[in-house]
């Protein structure tokens, strides 16, 4: 293998000054994750275009290097980390950014991967349309593909998969080769979707380079409420009875728990209590419509009709307000959790059927096996996804050393995964936080499939940090 100083060169003189940083503190925001992920890169790499990411590639792969894609560096998985050796070029989208083109008959967007879904929704807004993947983050658009982001609306609009309709990505093998997949069609059953092979595998089979994505009306009006549900039971008719009586007009469903609306309003100023005494639980519900308000149609009139009548059987209490007031609520419960303690954070999904049933399940098993610990759940109730977070606090630290901390995490991906057919991985991906997990879930089928097209897509193993085959 080329020596490191003689390859960290080459790829200086393809990229130049701003395409090839070396030093330290210039490395840093790369090299460590949002959440999990902390390595050491040969260099980040940030070609300013395709070409330049093709000619990369070909370099890294004529000496074998190995290359991890990086977008926004959002993800909770640690998949756009490099490891600790120092031999992985990290491949940076930043540069390669930009709207391509819109075409608003359509409804369809073509960017490049480096694009900010902020920056993508700007420039969708002066044609009244947007892209409702609803994250706390702001992440690139390849990087949104890569991990197959949800979001807080995937219940009106599904998630990144579901609404991508083609890509451009870079092949390892031809390294550099360019695979045009950038068709916009919504109907084409002309064989295999191709596509779907390099949406949610975190790079590992390709870089990609555009997008090509279905965007939507832009809301006209929307009604927005915190409820306190009669029961947990009642929960799962709560969002039966909205859907009947509101159908597509349904755009979230998240579910707050006690602890964690408690922690906001500990940790966040300005924040005031919905209700008094807080619930056990409650329910962020939205309506949302690309169809203006009139006499004939106004979502908040016809909200506040459906929750009174809800009143007594389904809601012991509702509180309606500017959306802005109760999402801000939502989104700050994360960072309000930090707060508590070092937090163990699970990203999971059951059928929603199950999720009230799974949630006291698990709340018992941490009371009667990991007493101390305290749980501020939240989530995407209306498509089955649940962040059942904990918190241990400073003084308990000691006694969860990182052993029992993974038994912990076993204990319940095995009570979701194996006992209520659920995943380990509601939304954030695999990465290798959760390789482990990937391995002891998926079947012996599934890995010797994964293999064989690992092996097609990725002989060498030089792309990304996931593996989703057997290991070499």
């Amino acid at each position: 293998m080329t020596d490191i100083i003689t390859l960290q060169q080459r790829i200086a003189d393809l990229l130049g000054p701003q395409g090839c940083l070396l030093q330290p503190e210039q490395r840093q925001l790369y090299e460590k994750g949002a959440r999990y992920g902390d390595g050491k890169s040969l260099c980040i790499a940030r070609p300013a275009n395709v070409d330049e990411a093709a000619e990369l590639m070909r370099l890294c792969a004529r000496d074998k290097i190995r290359i991890v894609p990086q977008g926004a560096n959002t993800g909770l998985v640690g998949a756009a980390s490099p490891d600790r050796s120092g031999l992985d070029v990290l491949l940076s989208m930043e540069r390669i950014k930009g709207v391509i083109d819109i075409d608003p008959v359509d409804r369809v967007v073509q960017a490049y991967a480096g694009t900010r879904l902020s920056e993508l929704n700007q420039a969708l807004e002066k044609h009244d349309l947007y892209f409702p993947i609803d994250l706390g983050a702001d992440p690139s658009l390849g990087g949104m593909l890569a991990a197959n982001t949800g979001g807080a609306r995937l219940i009106r609009y599904g998630d990144v998969r579901h609404n991508t309709l083609g890509l451009e990505a870079l092949l390892i093998d031809p390294p550099g080769e360019r695979l045009d997949l950038t068709n916009r069609l919504r109907k084409n059953n002309t064989g295999p979707d191709w596509k779907q092979c390099f949406i949610g595998t975190g790079g590992a089979y390709g870089v990609i380079t555009q997008v090509v994505l279905q965007v939507h009306p832009r809301p006209q009006q929307s009604a927005t409420a915190l409820v306190a549900p009669a029961s947990m039971e009642a929960a799962a008719l709560l969002l039966r009875d909205v859907e009947r009586n509101f159908a597509d007009f349904l755009s979230a469903f998240e579910g707050i728990s006690q602890n964690a609306l408690q922690s906001v309003l500990q940790h966040v100023p300005g924040i005031a209590a919905p209700f008094e005494p807080l619930p056990p639980y409650a329910f962020l519900i939205e309506l949302s419509s690309a169809r203006p308000r009139s006499a004939d149609f106004d979502l908040e009139k016809l909200f506040g009709a459906w929750l009174e009548s809800c009143f007594g059987d389904l809601i012991l209490d509702a509180v309606i307000d500017k959306p802005e007031v109760l999402w801000r609520i939502r989104h700050a419960i994360s960072d309000s959790v930090r707060q508590e303690g070092k937090v163990v954070a699970f990203d999971i999904s059951v059928p929603r059927s199950s999720l009230g049933q799974f949630r006291q399940e698990a709340a018992a098993l941490l009371e009667q096996s990991h007493a101390g610990i305290k749980l501020f759940d939240f989530g995407h109730w209306g498509d089955g996804g649940l962040h059942f977070n904990l918190a241990i606090p400073e003084q308990l630290i000691a006694d969860f050393p990182p052993l029992r901390i993974n038994a912990l995490r076993q204990e319940i991906y095995d009570l979701a995964v194996l006992k209520y057919k659920g995943s380990f991985s509601a939304e954030h991906g695999v990465g290798p936080f959760n390789q482990q997990f990937y391995e002891r879930y998926t079947t012996p089928a599934q890995l010797a499939l994964a293999t064989r097209m690992q092996n097609v897509f990725d002989p060498e193993r030089l792309l990304g940090v996931t593996s989703y085959g057997a290991k070499q």
